[in-house]
């Protein structure tokens, strides 16, 4: 077959809120659910995943609208490039996850035996894997990640929906292990609804950096703050759903991006809130091995709140099972961390202008755009040499990583849609043809993607997203000043302002009025899409109103369920 540079719509809509669920499923809970309990209490600890998931939905849901109505390839930094400003979509950097740093910790799995003792845990060790070397763990996944990648991509898409749904068994297991587990009592703790100390709804204090304690109310809203932005890494991924755009199949019969975007958000917000509160049953926020007063950390095997609560409870095997768990959720989040990041490059490789005009750098260019069998494997290949990162595993330092992704979705898209829909914008060919202002009429019936709301939305996650960018990381100004732990939190920003500051001058400096007047230069490019679907999908459509027991409403009542549960 000969090689080109597009690549191929293959994937449906369970492909798409698979690959999206499993990008977030990964460390993220397993790994630092722990961490948010210990910070804010198992009750706070299960509203600080509650109030993160909306804003993260409110973003998901504002890309979503975006990629539905124009499905193009990189839409992380084209959208931003399209509707505010060029610089803002090259500032774009692509990075992988630390997913395999992460499997390294989660194979030095050791449970300290005193606490084995102490909790009457029938064996006397807990250890597994204790003799190897983290850069073979490193190089044996890091294999197993670029040749799943290497798949066309709906055999991609299989063994994700495969893996998602694992994903989604072994968390309502540990949900429901821990709800039996608390009602049965193998350790009496007394019942939940009195919440006992240490089992109570909120943390009393908070640990500064410097061991000072903070109590009260403000030792309440800095564990809370701290426990949210935790939260935040376990939730990234939605934007999987918009980065599949270019590869989905049947976007205007299957609604691809409104389904699986508010499937993923409410499936993550659901079982995250829920595993939180219910292992929170059997696991006090005072437990030595969920102690994490760090700015910037990651846990081993033995720090999972879910390993802890099998311990505490006595059951012997499950601690290995669940500890093996993790290390295939964290395989799984990093290969689709691989196929975020191949599948942004191979955009930006589209672009000959956001690359020097040097022949050998268009020459690497073109090698990057090139697809065979629809895989950018160059892309992908360039992309999977970043994950050789994960040898620093080696490195006892190698915890402290950090990873924040700001979703600075802008209000100006609702702006920009609304002018075009009423015939007030010149940089749409037609505008006055009622065929041509109905593609961005979001009131219109045949619109993809109408996310309720949107112009508040957008307004509150980019409120809570800047929040958590220039807030994660306060407690590096408490004196003693942490140099690396205040870089890692703030020298980001101060490269992205750095880069949009140079492109700004090199493309003939700061001029505000283009905002505005650039913001849909390229709204017509392509053509908007289109729903087809009738009806609706993901809305319960009756046949007979009149009377509801029939059988034609039993069947659009099933295809209604199987629609949000598949």
């Amino acid at each position: 077959m000969q090689p080109s540079n597009q690549l191929r719509p293959t994937l449906n809509e369970r492909h798409v809120n698979m690959m999206s669920f499993s990008q977030c499923i990964g460390i993220g809970l397993f790994l630092q659910a722990g961490r948010v309990i210990y910070l804010a209490g198992p009750g706070l600890g299960t509203l600080a995943y509650f109030v993160t998931g909306t804003i993260m939905w409110s973003s998901a849901a504002c890309l979503g609208e975006m990629a539905a109505l124009f499905p193009v390839k990189g839409p992380i930094f084209e959208f931003p490039r399209r509707f505010l400003d060029d610089a803002l979509g090259f500032c774009w950097i692509v990075l992988i996850a630390a997913e395999l740093v992460a499997i390294t910790h989660i194979f030095q799995f050791e449970y300290p035996e005193d606490l084995l003792r102490e909790a009457g845990y029938p064996d006397t060790t807990l250890r597994s894997w204790p003799d190897v070397s983290p850069s073979v763990i490193v190089f044996l996944f890091l294999i197993l990640m670029g040749l799943i990648n290497l798949l066309p991509v709906r055999q991609f898409g299989q063994l994700e929906y495969i893996f998602g749904s694992l994903k989604i068994i072994f968390i309502v297991i540990m949900i429901v292990l821990n709800v039996v587990l608390h009602i049965v009592q193998p350790v009496y703790r007394g019942p939940f609804w009195t919440y006992n100390d240490p089992y109570s709804f909120t943390a009393r204090n908070i640990t500064l950096p410097n061991g000072h304690v903070v109590t009260g109310g403000p030792g309440r809203l800095g564990g809370m703050w701290e426990a949210m932005t935790t939260c935040l890494f376990g939730m990234i991924g939605f934007e999987t759903v918009a980065i599949t755009a270019a590869e989905n199949r049947d976007l205007r019969t299957e609604e691809t991006m409104k389904i699986a975007t508010r499937k993923i958000s409410l499936r993550i917000i659901t079982l995250y809130t829920l595993a939180t509160f219910a292992v929170g049953l059997n696991v006090p926020y005072t437990y030595p091995l969920i102690h994490d007063n760090s700015v910037i950390s990651f846990g081993y095997g033995q720090n999972s709140v879910f390993v802890i609560a099998t311990v505490l409870n006595r059951l012997s095997s499950w601690p290995y099972f669940i500890n093996d768990f993790i290390v295939f959720t964290a395989f799984s989040a990093g290969a689709n961390g691989l196929y975020n990041a191949s599948r942004t490059l191979h955009a930006l490789a589209s672009i000959p202008d956001a690359w020097p005009d040097w022949e050998p750098i268009q020459a690497f260019r073109r090698r990057l755009e090139r697809t065979r069998y629809g895989v950018p494997h160059a892309a992908a290949l360039v992309s999977w040499l970043f994950g050789l990162l994960g040898f620093l595993a080696d490195n006892p330092s190698s915890q402290v990583v950090s990873f924040l992704i700001g979703y600075f979705l802008r209000p100006h898209f609702w702006y920009s849609s609304k002018a075009a829909s009423e015939g007030n914008d010149e940089n749409v060919d037609n505008k006055d043809d009622p065929d041509i202002r109905k593609l961005y009429n979001r009131d219109h019936h045949q619109y993809p993607y109408k996310s309720h709301g949107q112009y508040l939305r957008a307004c509150y996650a980019l409120t809570g997203c800047s929040m958590f960018i220039f807030f994660n990381g306060w407690r590096t100004f408490v004196p003693p000043m942490n140099v690396a732990d205040f870089l890692a939190c703030y020298l980001p920003i101060v490269l992205f302002a750095a880069i949009f500051t140079l492109y700004k001058v090199k493309s003939g400096g700061f001029n505000p009025l283009n905002w505005q007047r650039r913001a849909i230069n390229e709204l017509q490019i392509p053509r908007p899409q289109i729903a087809t679907s009738v009806p609706r999908r993901g809305r319960l459509a009756l046949e007979n109103t009149d009377n509801l027991f029939t059988l034609g409403n039993l069947k659009q009542l099933g295809r209604f369920i199987w629609v949000w549960l598949k």
